[in-house]
């Protein structure tokens, strides 16, 4: 049984997430600093927003990790996948080109 806790416990987020206070944390290390801005970027969503006159409940975030640039797109969360990608290539690749790395939140 001690088996099975552990290897549920190894794959679950929350748990994964939470340190307890007899476990003992490693050091962090920080992302490298990019070597040329929208090489790195980071994303989030804000939601769970009053919807607006046009339908939008959500915010789609999305940083420079170099220059600290931040694009904010009005977005709903009934979108599917695809509609993503078209927002992010009219946003962001047509402007920047494609970047090297992306950080996202894995949040709900």
């Amino acid at each position: 049984m001690r088996k099975e806790i552990t290897a549920f416990v190894a794959h679950c987020d929350n748990c994964c997430s939470v340190k307890a206070v007899h476990m003992k944390a490693g050091l962090l290390r920080p992302l490298p600093i990019p070597g040329w801005k929208w090489e790195e970027v980071s994303m989030d969503f804000i939601s769970r927003l009053p919807t607006s006159v046009k339908g939008y409940d959500s915010i789609w975030v999305t940083v420079d990790r170099l220059t600290k640039v931040a694009h904010f797109i009005l977005v709903q969360t009934e979108y599917r996948p695809h509609q993503y990608v078209e927002l992010y290539f009219e946003h962001f690749v047509y402007q920047y080109g494609v970047p090297r790395t992306i950080i996202l939140d894995h949040g709900p």
